[in-house]
């Protein structure tokens, strides 16, 4: 399936994507991506959705630029990946936070490698401190902390460097449900205000349809795009319309997930 979308809001494109895992002369490489043709335009919420280990966070480290496709082209406002990094902001599901460095040293961690002025970093970081319901634990350090509160750090210190590019790999995924949620909102409430092109890899439809502009459903791997679902919903992503975006999203993850599950290749069939 190709998303074809205007040349001049592309932000992320991947053309005719593939890739593989393994050691290609021992004949054991292990197929991941298969032709993937996937547009994400400017300011766009797009969510990852598919069976456990499809190749998600494969496209994600492509996007990223730390991993390179064995075939096709993936490319950041046209350019390599790996040239652009300075435009991205990544976050992940470990917290990967400094920690003998505050709160506030961890938010700007980013800021001072870029060697912005301290008045200007702390000026920035607490912007977010204050949108992210941090303040008064700026001299805090992670292990005094919440799991909730120490995601909200790690997301600020990719928001304060203020992105073109937002890359989530599963941010919530050890949080409790009502931490994800509370958090989930937090960053949406940022992203209409920023505007980053953003990307999340989540395993949870609910999260997807309540946070994303469009959910790009992918197949068992070898992983391809099997359906996208635009999420035209003006306002709270509650009620009938959230709840058959959901069901949609889940019947035709079901089977994937079966396929997945018993080990037998991904459908190629919706791409």
């Amino acid at each position: 399936m190709s998303s074809a979308r205007p040349a001049d809001s592309a932000i992320i494109t991947f053309g005719g994507v593939n890739h593989a895992f393994g050691d290609a002369e021992s004949a054991s490489l292990v197929p991941v991506v298969h032709d993937v043709n996937l547009t994400i335009e400017r300011g766009e919420f797009v969510s990852l959705i598919g069976p456990s280990g499809c190749g998600k966070s494969t496209l994600l480290g492509m996007a990223s630029g730390f991993l390179t496709p064995a075939s096709g082209t993936v490319r950041l406002l046209g350019q390599e990946p790996a040239s652009m990094r300075k435009h991205l902001g990544m976050v992940f599901q470990a917290f990967s936070l400094l920690p003998w460095r505050t709160v506030l040293d961890n938010i700007t961690l980013g800021l001072e490698f870029r060697g912005v002025e301290k008045a200007e970093r702390l000026a920035l970081a607490k912007e977010l401190v204050a949108s992210l319901g941090l303040r008064g634990f700026e001299q805090r350090f992670p292990r005094e902390l919440s799991g909730g509160m120490n995601q909200r750090v790690t997301l600020a210190r990719a928001l304060v460097l203020k992105p073109q590019i937002l890359l989530l790999d599963e941010p919530f995924g050890s949080l409790d449900e009502q931490t994800r949620i509370l958090v989930g909102g937090e960053l949406l409430r940022l992203w209409e205000k920023m505007h980053p092109t953003t990307v999340l890899v989540t395993h949870s439809i609910a999260e997807a349809v309540r946070l994303s502009t469009r959910v790009i459903v992918l197949t068992a791997r070898p992983t391809t795009v099997k359906k996208i679902i635009p999420i035209n919903i003006d306002g709270p992503r509650t009620g009938a319309r959230a709840a058959a975006l959901e069901e949609e999203i889940w019947e035709l993850l079901k089977d994937e997930a079966t396929r997945a599950m018993l080990g037998t290749a991904g459908g190629h069939d919706g791409a």
